[in-house]
């Protein structure tokens, strides 16, 4: 094994590594500004409210992410008035059509994460704000959606590991991001072990990373439910 040559071409990784974050970090703010309306909606007791959006999560939590990224980066294409409209210099772009399938995937998830956050809000809560003369809206803003979220931050720091994870598909739609690198050095070195090792790690310090930013926001933003010493 030689490392030398990713010691070599470390600024490739660098890059790589930054189009990474930048993808992902993109797609999840992007998600969520989706998911919290959407999982607001789902509770509602209307089936013509929450039918269509359970279709949208259904199909995006059901289908594989490559298969997504491929239906928007070789799909849209096929269509003239796609190729027609104003939308169409982004869509034929690689990065763009990753951003699009990957911030439908993860608010798809995010949906459904705090769809069941906000159906599991204590109802004490809930009675209290009426008991203030909160209107439904008010009850929304200041304590179910709060009080939703802390909850949620466990599964949704999963949901962002997972879809650091499952962004390497980026690579195979001609973005080089961290394993599109890894692929141009073992192209170019033959050197799979070495390249997709250097890749690993990367990921890895990543999601340490943020599986410790998420850590300190559960001990702040949980730190009520923790026993007195």
């Amino acid at each position: 094994m030689d490392f030398s040559i990713i010691f070599d071409n470390i600024d490739l990784y660098l890059e790589g590594a930054w189009t990474t974050i930048q993808l992902v970090f993109l797609a999840l703010l992007l998600g969520l500004f989706i998911a919290v309306p959407l999982a607001v909606l789902r509770n509602n007791r209307n089936p013509l409210i929450w039918g269509p959006i359970w279709v949208y999560t259904y199909f995006f939590r059901g289908t594989p992410m490559l298969v997504q990224v491929f239906l928007v980066y070789y799909g849209f294409g096929q269509f003239e008035a796609m190729r027609e409209s104003f939308l169409w210099p982004f869509f034929k772009e690689a990065y763009w059509c990753a951003l699009f399938a990957f911030t439908l995937n993860t608010a798809a998830y995010t949906t459904e994460i705090f769809r069941g956050a906000i159906a599991n809000t204590p109802y004490g809560e809930i009675e209290a704000a009426r008991a203030y003369g909160m209107s439904r809206g008010q009850q929304i803003r200041r304590i179910i959606l709060p009080s939703a979220l802390r909850r949620a931050l466990p599964a949704y720091s999963n949901e962002v590991v997972f879809m650091l994870h499952g962004s390497a598909i980026a690579g195979i739609v001609t973005i080089v991001d961290l394993t599109g690198a890894a692929r141009l050095i073992n192209a170019k070195y033959y050197s799979p072990f070495e390249a997709f090792i250097a890749a690993g790690l990367f990921y890895m310090a990543i999601t340490f990373t943020i599986v410790f930013i998420f850590r300190q926001l559960e001990k702040r933003y949980h730190a009520h439910l923790r026993p007195r010493s």
